[in-house]
Protein backbone atom coordinates (compact mmCIF):
# COMPACT_ATOMS: atom_id res chain seq x y z
CA UNK A 1 0.00 0.00 0.00
CA UNK A 2 1.43 3.35 -0.66
CA UNK A 3 1.35 6.25 2.12
CA UNK A 4 -0.15 9.12 1.39
CA UNK A 5 2.39 12.03 -0.31
CA UNK A 6 1.90 14.47 2.35
CA UNK A 7 3.14 11.55 5.52
CA UNK A 8 6.00 10.35 2.58
CA UNK A 9 6.77 14.07 2.34
CA UNK A 10 6.66 15.26 5.64
CA UNK A 11 9.10 17.64 6.77
CA UNK A 12 12.20 16.45 9.06
CA UNK A 13 14.30 19.57 9.35
CA UNK A 14 13.32 23.17 9.92
CA UNK A 15 15.30 23.44 6.44
CA UNK A 16 13.06 21.79 4.51
CA UNK A 17 9.73 23.35 6.07
CA UNK A 18 8.44 25.71 3.85
CA UNK A 19 6.69 29.15 3.79
CA UNK A 20 7.38 29.54 7.58
CA UNK A 21 10.71 31.22 7.89
CA UNK A 22 9.11 33.51 10.48
CA UNK A 23 9.31 30.82 12.88
CA UNK A 24 12.19 28.36 11.68
CA UNK A 25 14.90 31.39 11.92
CA UNK A 26 14.08 32.43 15.36
CA UNK A 27 13.39 28.72 16.85
CA UNK A 28 16.82 27.46 14.69
CA UNK A 29 18.80 30.42 16.08
CA UNK A 30 17.59 29.88 20.05
CA UNK A 31 18.59 25.93 19.71
CA UNK A 32 22.17 27.02 18.09
CA UNK A 33 22.56 29.76 21.51
CA UNK A 34 20.98 27.14 23.59
CA UNK A 35 17.91 29.56 24.65
CA UNK A 36 15.67 26.90 24.50
CA UNK A 37 12.53 28.03 26.31
CA UNK A 38 10.32 25.02 28.29
CA UNK A 39 6.68 25.43 26.75
CA UNK A 40 5.79 26.44 23.46
CA UNK A 41 2.69 27.26 21.61
CA UNK A 42 2.48 27.09 17.62
CA UNK A 43 -0.81 28.41 16.32
CA UNK A 44 -1.99 28.42 12.76
CA UNK A 45 -4.49 27.11 10.22
CA UNK A 46 -4.87 23.55 9.31
CA UNK A 47 -2.17 21.62 7.36
CA UNK A 48 0.58 24.62 7.69
CA UNK A 49 3.23 22.26 9.41
CA UNK A 50 2.25 23.03 13.69
CA UNK A 51 2.30 19.13 14.73
CA UNK A 52 5.68 18.68 12.02
CA UNK A 53 7.56 21.33 13.32
CA UNK A 54 6.59 20.47 17.15
CA UNK A 55 8.32 17.22 16.25
CA UNK A 56 11.23 18.37 14.11
CA UNK A 57 12.04 20.55 17.57
CA UNK A 58 11.65 17.28 19.63
CA UNK A 59 14.40 15.51 17.28
CA UNK A 60 16.80 18.60 17.90
CA UNK A 61 15.94 18.67 21.35
CA UNK A 62 16.51 14.70 22.00
CA UNK A 63 19.38 14.80 19.41
CA UNK A 64 22.74 12.73 20.60
CA UNK A 65 24.71 15.61 18.92
CA UNK A 66 21.98 18.73 20.74
CA UNK A 67 20.44 20.73 21.46
CA UNK A 68 20.95 21.20 17.48
CA UNK A 69 19.33 23.41 14.96
CA UNK A 70 19.83 20.72 12.73
CA UNK A 71 19.35 17.18 13.53
CA UNK A 72 21.50 14.39 12.49
CA UNK A 73 18.77 11.88 11.70
CA UNK A 74 21.75 8.77 12.78
CA UNK A 75 20.96 8.52 16.38
CA UNK A 76 17.93 6.73 17.69
CA UNK A 77 16.19 9.74 18.77
CA UNK A 78 16.11 11.24 15.09
CA UNK A 79 15.21 7.90 13.77
CA UNK A 80 12.43 7.10 16.07
CA UNK A 81 10.96 10.65 15.28
CA UNK A 82 11.78 10.53 11.49
CA UNK A 83 8.72 10.21 9.21
CA UNK A 84 8.94 6.35 8.63
CA UNK A 85 9.80 5.99 12.64
CA UNK A 86 7.83 4.03 15.57
CA UNK A 87 7.79 7.24 18.12
CA UNK A 88 9.69 7.70 21.08
CA UNK A 89 9.02 6.95 24.88
CA UNK A 90 10.49 10.13 25.65
CA UNK A 91 8.24 12.04 23.40
CA UNK A 92 4.21 11.84 23.69
CA UNK A 93 2.10 13.35 21.68
CA UNK A 94 -1.39 13.65 22.83
CA UNK A 95 -5.09 14.87 21.33
CA UNK A 96 -6.02 17.14 23.71
CA UNK A 97 -9.24 16.52 21.97
CA UNK A 98 -10.06 13.91 23.61
CA UNK A 99 -8.08 13.88 26.76
CA UNK A 100 -9.14 17.78 27.55
CA UNK A 101 -10.66 17.03 31.43
CA UNK A 102 -9.33 17.27 34.90
CA UNK A 103 -8.09 13.45 35.38
CA UNK A 104 -6.49 13.51 31.48
CA UNK A 105 -4.40 16.47 33.21
CA UNK A 106 -3.81 14.84 36.08
CA UNK A 107 -2.21 11.74 34.34
CA UNK A 108 -0.09 14.15 32.32
CA UNK A 109 1.45 15.80 36.07
CA UNK A 110 2.22 12.32 36.87
CA UNK A 111 3.57 10.83 33.96
CA UNK A 112 6.00 14.47 34.19
CA UNK A 113 7.35 13.97 37.49
CA UNK A 114 9.23 10.69 36.24
CA UNK A 115 12.61 11.23 34.29
CA UNK A 116 12.79 10.12 30.68
CA UNK A 117 13.90 6.84 29.95
CA UNK A 118 16.53 8.01 27.66
CA UNK A 119 16.98 10.79 25.67
CA UNK A 120 17.73 14.29 27.46
CA UNK A 121 14.28 15.41 27.75
CA UNK A 122 10.59 14.62 27.95
CA UNK A 123 9.03 15.96 25.83
CA UNK A 124 4.73 16.72 25.60
CA UNK A 125 3.00 17.34 22.55
CA UNK A 126 -0.53 19.03 22.82
CA UNK A 127 -2.50 19.06 19.49
CA UNK A 128 -5.52 20.69 19.29
CA UNK A 129 -4.77 22.23 22.34
CA UNK A 130 -8.17 24.61 22.27
CA UNK A 131 -10.04 21.96 23.08
CA UNK A 132 -8.84 21.28 26.31
CA UNK A 133 -11.18 22.68 29.13
CA UNK A 134 -10.78 25.59 31.60
CA UNK A 135 -10.82 23.16 34.64
CA UNK A 136 -8.27 20.54 32.61
CA UNK A 137 -5.93 23.95 31.54
CA UNK A 138 -6.29 24.98 35.39
CA UNK A 139 -5.33 21.58 36.27
CA UNK A 140 -1.93 21.94 34.04
CA UNK A 141 -1.06 25.45 35.43
CA UNK A 142 1.24 24.87 37.80
CA UNK A 143 3.28 21.89 36.13
CA UNK A 144 3.49 24.06 33.12
CA UNK A 145 4.39 27.57 34.88
CA UNK A 146 7.44 25.43 37.19
CA UNK A 147 7.63 22.12 35.16
CA UNK A 148 10.90 19.78 36.36
CA UNK A 149 13.97 20.76 34.28
CA UNK A 150 13.90 17.38 31.78
CA UNK A 151 10.37 18.77 30.94
CA UNK A 152 9.16 20.49 27.67
CA UNK A 153 5.59 21.45 26.43
CA UNK A 154 4.38 22.20 23.03
CA UNK A 155 1.29 23.51 22.56
CA UNK A 156 -0.81 23.25 18.77
CA UNK A 157 -3.98 24.88 18.42
CA UNK A 158 -5.57 26.20 15.58
CA UNK A 159 -7.38 29.23 17.67
CA UNK A 160 -5.32 30.48 20.15
CA UNK A 161 -7.61 32.62 21.53
CA UNK A 162 -9.13 29.56 23.06
CA UNK A 163 -5.94 28.85 25.29
CA UNK A 164 -6.08 30.77 28.81
CA UNK A 165 -4.34 33.46 29.21
CA UNK A 166 -2.51 32.65 32.31
CA UNK A 167 -1.18 29.05 30.01
CA UNK A 168 -0.48 31.91 26.84
CA UNK A 169 1.82 34.06 28.97
CA UNK A 170 3.71 31.06 30.61
CA UNK A 171 4.61 30.07 26.03
CA UNK A 172 6.93 31.08 23.34
CA UNK A 173 4.09 31.85 21.37
CA UNK A 174 4.70 31.57 17.29
CA UNK A 175 2.63 32.04 14.44
CA UNK A 176 2.38 29.91 11.76
CA UNK A 177 0.50 30.88 8.37
CA UNK A 178 -0.78 29.74 5.05
CA UNK A 179 1.95 29.11 2.35
CA UNK A 180 2.33 31.38 -0.85
CA UNK A 181 0.50 30.30 -3.74
CA UNK A 182 4.20 30.69 -5.37
CA UNK A 183 5.79 29.02 -3.28
CA UNK A 184 3.52 26.11 -2.87
CA UNK A 185 3.55 26.15 -6.59
CA UNK A 186 7.10 25.78 -6.77
CA UNK A 187 7.13 22.72 -3.89
CA UNK A 188 4.42 20.54 -5.77
CA UNK A 189 6.17 20.58 -9.13
CA UNK A 190 9.32 19.11 -7.48
CA UNK A 191 7.32 16.89 -5.82
CA UNK A 192 5.47 15.64 -9.18
CA UNK A 193 9.41 15.67 -10.79
CA UNK A 194 10.22 13.04 -8.08
CA UNK A 195 6.87 10.74 -8.31
CA UNK A 196 7.15 10.94 -12.20
CA UNK A 197 4.09 12.36 -12.82
CA UNK A 198 3.31 14.30 -16.18
CA UNK A 199 1.07 17.13 -15.55
CA UNK A 200 -0.35 19.25 -18.11
CA UNK A 201 -0.64 23.31 -18.05
CA UNK A 202 -3.11 24.86 -15.98
CA UNK A 203 -3.21 21.67 -13.63
CA UNK A 204 -0.87 22.82 -10.67
CA UNK A 205 -2.37 26.48 -10.47
CA UNK A 206 -5.85 24.15 -9.99
CA UNK A 207 -4.05 22.21 -7.12
CA UNK A 208 -2.95 25.06 -5.44
CA UNK A 209 -6.25 27.31 -5.31
CA UNK A 210 -8.12 24.17 -4.51
CA UNK A 211 -5.59 23.66 -1.35
CA UNK A 212 -6.13 26.93 -0.24
CA UNK A 213 -2.48 27.67 1.02
CA UNK A 214 -2.43 24.40 3.14
CA UNK A 215 0.48 22.25 1.99
CA UNK A 216 -1.26 19.24 3.85
CA UNK A 217 -4.67 19.99 2.16
CA UNK A 218 -3.05 20.71 -1.23
CA UNK A 219 -1.17 17.35 -0.98
CA UNK A 220 -3.87 15.71 -0.76
CA UNK A 221 -5.65 17.27 -3.94
CA UNK A 222 -2.75 16.25 -5.42
CA UNK A 223 -2.68 12.67 -4.37
CA UNK A 224 -6.28 12.02 -5.44
CA UNK A 225 -5.36 13.38 -8.97
CA UNK A 226 -2.70 11.06 -9.50
CA UNK A 227 -4.46 8.43 -7.75
CA UNK A 228 -7.48 8.42 -10.77
CA UNK A 229 -5.20 9.31 -13.61
CA UNK A 230 -3.70 6.72 -15.77
CA UNK A 231 0.08 6.08 -16.66
CA UNK A 232 0.48 9.23 -14.12
CA UNK A 233 -0.72 11.72 -16.30
CA UNK A 234 -2.79 14.68 -14.86
CA UNK A 235 -4.83 16.04 -17.58
CA UNK A 236 -6.38 19.17 -17.26
CA UNK A 237 -10.15 18.01 -18.10
CA UNK A 238 -9.89 15.35 -15.40
CA UNK A 239 -8.55 18.72 -12.87
CA UNK A 240 -11.62 20.91 -13.99
CA UNK A 241 -14.42 17.80 -13.80
CA UNK A 242 -12.87 16.43 -10.47
CA UNK A 243 -12.00 19.68 -8.51
CA UNK A 244 -15.27 21.36 -10.03
CA UNK A 245 -13.65 24.24 -11.79
CA UNK A 246 -14.96 25.85 -14.47
CA UNK A 247 -12.81 24.82 -17.75
CA UNK A 248 -10.36 27.51 -19.49
CA UNK A 249 -12.13 27.23 -22.63
CA UNK A 250 -15.76 27.89 -21.89
CA UNK A 251 -14.31 31.25 -19.79
CA UNK A 252 -12.54 32.05 -22.83
CA UNK A 253 -15.97 32.07 -24.77
CA UNK A 254 -18.01 34.38 -22.44
CA UNK A 255 -15.66 37.29 -22.11
CA UNK A 256 -14.76 36.73 -25.57
CA UNK A 257 -19.07 36.88 -25.87
CA UNK A 258 -19.69 39.84 -23.78
CA UNK A 259 -16.30 41.51 -25.51
CA UNK A 260 -18.09 41.19 -29.12
CA UNK A 261 -21.59 41.76 -27.23
CA UNK A 262 -22.68 38.70 -28.24
CA UNK A 263 -25.92 38.38 -26.00
CA UNK A 264 -26.90 34.82 -27.79
CA UNK A 265 -23.09 33.37 -27.35
CA UNK A 266 -22.66 34.44 -23.60
CA UNK A 267 -26.00 32.69 -22.89
CA UNK A 268 -25.15 29.74 -24.65
CA UNK A 269 -22.17 29.52 -22.22
CA UNK A 270 -24.06 30.31 -19.35
CA UNK A 271 -26.44 27.43 -20.05
CA UNK A 272 -23.48 24.83 -20.74
CA UNK A 273 -22.51 25.65 -17.29
CA UNK A 274 -26.08 24.93 -15.76
CA UNK A 275 -26.51 21.87 -17.97
CA UNK A 276 -23.11 20.36 -16.67
CA UNK A 277 -23.90 20.58 -13.59
CA UNK A 278 -21.53 23.17 -11.88
CA UNK A 279 -21.89 25.52 -9.29
CA UNK A 280 -23.15 29.05 -10.66
CA UNK A 281 -21.74 30.75 -7.83
CA UNK A 282 -18.73 28.70 -8.60
CA UNK A 283 -18.75 29.39 -12.41
CA UNK A 284 -19.16 33.45 -11.10
CA UNK A 285 -15.78 33.22 -8.87
CA UNK A 286 -13.93 31.27 -11.66
CA UNK A 287 -14.94 34.34 -14.13
CA UNK A 288 -13.71 36.64 -11.70
CA UNK A 289 -10.67 35.17 -11.57
CA UNK A 290 -10.47 35.21 -14.97
CA UNK A 291 -10.80 38.25 -15.46
CA UNK A 292 -8.06 39.43 -12.69
CA UNK A 293 -6.12 37.52 -15.27
CA UNK A 294 -6.74 39.37 -17.62
CA UNK A 295 -6.28 42.57 -16.42
CA UNK A 296 -2.82 41.39 -14.91
CA UNK A 297 -1.51 40.15 -18.41
CA UNK A 298 -3.36 43.55 -20.02
CA UNK A 299 -0.98 45.52 -17.36
CA UNK A 300 1.96 43.68 -16.87
CA UNK A 301 2.74 42.47 -20.65
CA UNK A 302 6.03 40.36 -20.71
CA UNK A 303 6.20 40.13 -17.25
CA UNK A 304 3.09 38.43 -16.66
CA UNK A 305 4.84 34.69 -16.52
CA UNK A 306 5.76 35.66 -13.26
CA UNK A 307 2.70 37.26 -11.84
CA UNK A 308 0.71 33.83 -12.72
CA UNK A 309 3.00 31.21 -12.50
CA UNK A 310 1.89 27.49 -13.74
CA UNK A 311 0.22 29.07 -16.41
CA UNK A 312 1.37 28.26 -20.44
CA UNK A 313 2.60 30.45 -23.13
CA UNK A 314 -0.06 29.47 -24.91
CA UNK A 315 -2.72 30.42 -22.56
CA UNK A 316 -1.06 33.96 -21.98
CA UNK A 317 -1.25 34.68 -25.37
CA UNK A 318 -4.69 33.92 -25.44
CA UNK A 319 -5.67 35.83 -22.40
CA UNK A 320 -4.00 38.77 -23.59
CA UNK A 321 -5.90 39.12 -27.26
CA UNK A 322 -9.10 39.12 -25.04
CA UNK A 323 -7.60 41.43 -22.95
CA UNK A 324 -6.27 43.90 -25.28
CA UNK A 325 -10.43 43.56 -27.32
CA UNK A 326 -12.37 44.41 -24.10
CA UNK A 327 -9.83 47.30 -22.60
CA UNK A 328 -8.38 47.59 -19.20
CA UNK A 329 -10.79 50.31 -18.33
CA UNK A 330 -13.88 47.74 -19.11
CA UNK A 331 -12.69 45.36 -17.31
CA UNK A 332 -11.89 46.66 -14.24
CA UNK A 333 -15.98 47.43 -15.04
CA UNK A 334 -16.73 44.09 -14.91
CA UNK A 335 -14.51 42.75 -12.47
CA UNK A 336 -16.81 45.58 -9.87
CA UNK A 337 -20.05 44.23 -11.42
CA UNK A 338 -18.82 40.66 -10.78
CA UNK A 339 -17.82 41.03 -7.45
CA UNK A 340 -21.08 42.70 -6.66
CA UNK A 341 -23.10 40.00 -7.90
CA UNK A 342 -21.08 37.53 -5.98
CA UNK A 343 -22.44 38.78 -3.02
CA UNK A 344 -25.85 38.88 -3.91
CA UNK A 345 -25.25 35.35 -4.88
CA UNK A 346 -24.38 34.46 -1.28
CA UNK A 347 -28.14 32.33 0.44
CA UNK A 348 -29.72 33.28 -2.68
CA UNK A 349 -32.57 30.17 -3.44
CA UNK A 350 -31.77 30.97 -7.34
CA UNK A 351 -28.00 31.79 -8.25
CA UNK A 352 -28.99 30.32 -11.42
CA UNK A 353 -31.18 33.64 -12.09
CA UNK A 354 -28.45 35.94 -10.71
CA UNK A 355 -25.85 34.60 -12.96
CA UNK A 356 -27.98 35.28 -16.14
CA UNK A 357 -28.78 39.24 -15.09
CA UNK A 358 -24.93 39.32 -14.17
CA UNK A 359 -24.47 38.76 -18.03
CA UNK A 360 -27.00 40.73 -18.90
CA UNK A 361 -25.59 43.44 -17.01
CA UNK A 362 -22.26 43.05 -18.56
CA UNK A 363 -23.53 43.05 -21.97
CA UNK A 364 -26.14 46.40 -21.78
CA UNK A 365 -24.32 48.43 -19.22
CA UNK A 366 -20.88 48.18 -20.95
CA UNK A 367 -20.25 49.70 -24.48
CA UNK A 368 -17.51 49.18 -26.60
CA UNK A 369 -16.98 53.15 -26.80
CA UNK A 370 -16.38 53.51 -23.54
CA UNK A 371 -13.28 51.95 -23.41
CA UNK A 372 -11.74 53.89 -25.98
CA UNK A 373 -9.81 56.92 -24.67
CA UNK A 374 -12.17 60.06 -24.81
CA UNK A 375 -10.94 63.63 -24.71
CA UNK A 376 -12.03 65.89 -22.20
CA UNK A 377 -12.84 68.44 -24.55
CA UNK A 378 -15.76 67.78 -26.51
CA UNK A 379 -16.56 68.58 -30.20
CA UNK A 380 -18.29 71.92 -30.97
CA UNK A 381 -21.27 69.65 -32.06
CA UNK A 382 -21.30 67.71 -28.76
CA UNK A 383 -21.20 71.24 -27.13
CA UNK A 384 -24.24 72.59 -29.08
CA UNK A 385 -26.47 69.16 -28.25
CA UNK A 386 -25.39 69.80 -24.39
CA UNK A 387 -27.73 73.13 -24.90
CA UNK A 388 -31.35 71.96 -24.86
CA UNK A 389 -34.00 73.68 -26.80
CA UNK A 390 -36.61 75.69 -25.93
CA UNK A 391 -39.75 74.77 -27.09
CA UNK A 392 -42.24 76.91 -28.44
CA UNK A 393 -44.83 77.45 -25.41
CA UNK A 394 -41.56 78.60 -23.29
CA UNK A 395 -41.21 81.34 -26.00
CA UNK A 396 -44.22 82.34 -25.80
CA UNK A 397 -44.17 82.41 -22.08
CA UNK A 398 -40.36 84.31 -21.75
CA UNK A 399 -40.87 88.38 -21.76
CA UNK A 400 -40.50 90.65 -24.78
CA UNK A 401 -38.54 92.94 -22.88
CA UNK A 402 -34.79 93.07 -23.97
CA UNK A 403 -31.83 92.44 -22.10
CA UNK A 404 -30.90 94.80 -19.13
CA UNK A 405 -27.85 95.81 -20.70
CA UNK A 406 -29.58 97.39 -23.83
CA UNK A 407 -32.22 99.18 -21.68
CA UNK A 408 -31.50 103.10 -19.89
CA UNK A 409 -31.03 102.80 -16.06
CA UNK A 410 -34.11 102.28 -14.73
CA UNK A 411 -35.45 105.76 -13.00
CA UNK A 412 -36.97 106.20 -9.59
CA UNK A 413 -40.33 108.20 -11.24
CA UNK A 414 -40.49 105.43 -14.26
CA UNK A 415 -40.66 102.64 -11.44
CA UNK A 416 -43.21 104.60 -9.64
CA UNK A 417 -45.62 104.52 -12.82
CA UNK A 418 -44.44 100.97 -13.53
CA UNK A 419 -45.73 99.51 -10.07
CA UNK A 420 -49.48 99.31 -10.50
CA UNK A 421 -48.71 97.02 -13.60
CA UNK A 422 -46.19 95.30 -10.88
CA UNK A 423 -48.99 94.66 -9.17
CA UNK A 424 -51.03 93.17 -11.55
CA UNK A 425 -48.40 90.74 -13.11
CA UNK A 426 -48.76 89.85 -9.11
CA UNK A 427 -52.38 89.30 -8.95
CA UNK A 428 -51.51 86.63 -11.99
CA UNK A 429 -49.01 84.38 -10.53
CA UNK A 430 -50.11 84.31 -7.04
CA UNK A 431 -53.29 85.66 -4.99
CA UNK A 432 -51.56 86.19 -1.67
CA UNK A 433 -48.79 87.67 -2.38
CA UNK A 434 -50.72 90.24 -3.82
CA UNK A 435 -53.40 90.77 -1.27
CA UNK A 436 -49.84 91.46 0.60
CA UNK A 437 -48.65 93.76 -2.35
CA UNK A 438 -51.53 95.96 -2.13
CA UNK A 439 -51.14 99.22 -0.85
CA UNK A 440 -47.28 99.37 -0.89
CA UNK A 441 -45.49 102.25 -2.74
CA UNK A 442 -42.32 102.97 -3.76
CA UNK A 443 -39.86 104.72 -1.04
CA UNK A 444 -36.28 104.70 -2.67
CA UNK A 445 -34.21 103.92 -5.43
CA UNK A 446 -30.74 102.81 -5.64
CA UNK A 447 -29.13 101.82 -8.42
CA UNK A 448 -30.80 98.24 -8.53
CA UNK A 449 -31.97 98.15 -4.84
CA UNK A 450 -35.76 99.13 -4.67
CA UNK A 451 -37.32 100.18 -1.14
CA UNK A 452 -41.07 99.00 -0.95
CA UNK A 453 -42.86 100.32 1.70
CA UNK A 454 -45.79 98.45 3.35
CA UNK A 455 -48.18 99.76 5.72
CA UNK A 456 -46.93 97.27 7.96
CA UNK A 457 -44.31 94.75 8.79
CA UNK A 458 -46.81 92.17 9.12
CA UNK A 459 -47.77 92.44 5.52
CA UNK A 460 -44.31 91.67 4.50
CA UNK A 461 -43.86 88.68 5.90
CA UNK A 462 -45.69 86.71 3.56
CA UNK A 463 -42.48 87.41 1.47
CA UNK A 464 -40.24 85.09 3.76
CA UNK A 465 -41.79 81.83 2.93
CA UNK A 466 -39.97 79.60 1.33
CA UNK A 467 -40.39 75.94 0.13
CA UNK A 468 -37.72 72.95 0.33
CA UNK A 469 -34.98 74.64 -0.98
CA UNK A 470 -34.99 77.34 1.54
CA UNK A 471 -35.33 80.58 -1.10
CA UNK A 472 -38.48 82.67 -0.60
CA UNK A 473 -40.54 82.24 -3.04
CA UNK A 474 -43.10 85.00 -2.92
CA UNK A 475 -40.23 87.58 -2.82
CA UNK A 476 -38.81 85.56 -6.51
CA UNK A 477 -42.56 86.04 -7.65
CA UNK A 478 -41.91 90.04 -6.87
CA UNK A 479 -38.80 89.86 -8.56
CA UNK A 480 -40.13 88.41 -11.20
CA UNK A 481 -42.91 90.76 -12.27
CA UNK A 482 -41.18 93.71 -11.94
CA UNK A 483 -38.82 92.14 -14.29
CA UNK A 484 -41.45 91.21 -16.77
CA UNK A 485 -42.96 95.38 -16.74
CA UNK A 486 -39.72 96.97 -16.18
CA UNK A 487 -37.14 94.64 -17.93
CA UNK A 488 -34.79 94.98 -14.87
CA UNK A 489 -33.57 92.57 -12.34
CA UNK A 490 -33.89 94.39 -9.09
CA UNK A 491 -33.11 93.58 -5.73
CA UNK A 492 -35.25 94.83 -2.83
CA UNK A 493 -35.89 95.85 0.25
CA UNK A 494 -38.57 96.32 2.50
CA UNK A 495 -39.48 99.35 5.21
CA UNK A 496 -42.68 100.46 7.15
CA UNK A 497 -44.68 103.20 5.94
CA UNK A 498 -47.27 105.08 7.71
CA UNK A 499 -51.06 105.27 6.58
CA UNK A 500 -52.71 107.79 4.49
CA UNK A 501 -54.99 108.85 8.16
CA UNK A 502 -51.75 107.91 10.45
CA UNK A 503 -51.88 112.28 10.73
CA UNK A 504 -55.89 112.21 12.04
CA UNK A 505 -55.39 109.86 14.09
CA UNK A 506 -52.18 111.19 15.68
CA UNK A 507 -53.49 114.55 16.32
CA UNK A 508 -56.44 112.99 17.93
CA UNK A 509 -55.49 111.50 21.12
CA UNK A 510 -57.63 108.55 21.86
CA UNK A 511 -59.28 108.29 25.31
CA UNK A 512 -59.36 104.74 26.85
CA UNK A 513 -62.92 104.37 28.27
CA UNK A 514 -63.55 104.07 31.44
CA UNK A 515 -62.47 100.85 32.85
CA UNK A 516 -60.02 99.63 30.03
CA UNK A 517 -56.59 98.49 30.01
CA UNK A 518 -55.54 99.86 27.04
CA UNK A 519 -52.02 102.15 27.58
CA UNK A 520 -52.05 105.13 24.76
CA UNK A 521 -48.19 105.57 24.37
CA UNK A 522 -47.17 109.29 24.14
CA UNK A 523 -45.50 109.03 20.40
CA UNK A 524 -49.25 108.80 19.58
CA UNK A 525 -49.80 112.23 19.59
CA UNK A 526 -46.93 113.75 17.30
CA UNK A 527 -47.48 114.72 13.86
CA UNK A 528 -46.59 112.33 10.72
CA UNK A 529 -45.62 113.11 7.54
CA UNK A 530 -47.25 111.10 5.34
CA UNK A 531 -45.37 111.96 2.56
CA UNK A 532 -41.50 110.84 4.11
CA UNK A 533 -41.53 107.72 6.57
CA UNK A 534 -40.41 108.57 10.29
CA UNK A 535 -37.17 108.10 11.25
CA UNK A 536 -38.56 105.90 13.68
CA UNK A 537 -39.49 103.46 11.50
CA UNK A 538 -37.33 100.38 10.75
CA UNK A 539 -36.08 98.90 7.59
CA UNK A 540 -35.69 95.28 7.16
CA UNK A 541 -33.90 93.34 4.15
CA UNK A 542 -35.41 90.40 2.95
CA UNK A 543 -33.70 87.72 3.55
CA UNK A 544 -33.19 85.27 0.11
CA UNK A 545 -32.46 88.52 -2.15
CA UNK A 546 -29.43 88.16 -3.92
CA UNK A 547 -26.32 89.40 -3.54
CA UNK A 548 -28.11 92.05 -0.87
CA UNK A 549 -25.74 95.01 0.65
CA UNK A 550 -25.63 95.01 4.28
CA UNK A 551 -28.21 97.40 5.34
CA UNK A 552 -27.94 98.98 9.02
CA UNK A 553 -32.00 99.61 10.30
CA UNK A 554 -32.27 102.70 10.43
CA UNK A 555 -33.09 104.11 13.87
CA UNK A 556 -34.31 107.45 15.29
CA UNK A 557 -33.62 109.27 18.18
CA UNK A 558 -32.94 106.40 21.27
CA UNK A 559 -35.68 106.07 23.67
CA UNK A 560 -35.38 105.08 27.04
CA UNK A 561 -38.46 105.58 28.53
CA UNK A 562 -39.19 101.88 29.01
CA UNK A 563 -42.78 101.70 28.72
CA UNK A 564 -42.75 103.47 24.98
CA UNK A 565 -43.74 100.72 22.04
CA UNK A 566 -42.31 100.89 18.54
CA UNK A 567 -44.53 100.90 15.54
CA UNK A 568 -42.66 98.06 14.19
CA UNK A 569 -42.91 96.00 17.44
CA UNK A 570 -46.12 96.83 18.47
CA UNK A 571 -48.89 94.34 19.93
CA UNK A 572 -50.65 92.32 17.61
CA UNK A 573 -53.88 94.45 18.10
CA UNK A 574 -51.48 97.31 16.14
CA UNK A 575 -50.56 95.01 13.48
CA UNK A 576 -53.73 93.93 13.03
CA UNK A 577 -55.91 97.05 13.11
CA UNK A 578 -53.35 97.93 10.14
CA UNK A 579 -53.56 95.40 8.00
CA UNK A 580 -58.01 95.62 8.09
CA UNK A 581 -57.76 99.42 7.44
CA UNK A 582 -55.24 99.34 4.64
CA UNK A 583 -55.86 95.66 2.85
CA UNK A 584 -59.99 95.21 3.74
CA UNK A 585 -60.92 98.88 4.56
CA UNK A 586 -62.53 97.96 7.74
CA UNK A 587 -62.41 99.50 10.98
CA UNK A 588 -62.14 97.84 14.40
CA UNK A 589 -65.76 97.66 16.27
CA UNK A 590 -63.89 98.44 19.83
CA UNK A 591 -64.18 102.14 18.26
CA UNK A 592 -67.35 102.12 17.89
CA UNK A 593 -68.97 100.98 21.38
CA UNK A 594 -72.13 99.41 20.87
CA UNK A 595 -74.47 100.90 22.80
CA UNK A 596 -76.80 99.17 25.43
CA UNK A 597 -79.52 97.33 24.36
CA UNK A 598 -77.88 97.07 20.88
CA UNK A 599 -78.15 93.58 18.50
CA UNK A 600 -74.22 92.38 18.83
Amino acid sequence: MVTALYRRYRPETFAELIGQTQVTDPLRHALASDRVNHAYLFSGPRGCGKTTSARILARCLNCAEGPTDTPCGTCPSCVELSRDGGGSLDVVEIDAASHNGVDDARDLRERAVFAPARDRYKIFILDEAHMVTQQGFNALLKIVEEPPEHVKFIFATTEPDKVIGTIRSRTHHYPFRLVPPAELLTYIESLCESESVTVEDGVLPLVVRAGGGSVRDTLSVLDQLIAGSPDKTVTYDRATGLLGYTHGELLAEVMNAIAAHDGPGSFVAVDKVIHTGQDPRRFAEDLLDYVRDLIIVDAAGDSAAELLPGSGAASRDMMAGIASNIGTQRLSEIADAMSTALTSMTGATSPKLHLELLVARLLVTHSPVESSPVSHQPPPAAEAARVPAVSDKAQDAAPENPPAGDLPPLSFDALVQAWPAVIDAIAEKKRIVWTAMVGTSIVALDTDVVTIGFPSLASSEVLKKSQGSGLPVNAEIVREAILEVTGHRVRFKVQEIAPAHAEEDAAAPVEPEEGSNTVVPEEAAETVDSAVAPPSWPTVVLPGSESEPEVVTEVGESVEEPDEVSPATGSQSQIGEAVIREILGGELISEHPVAEGDDH
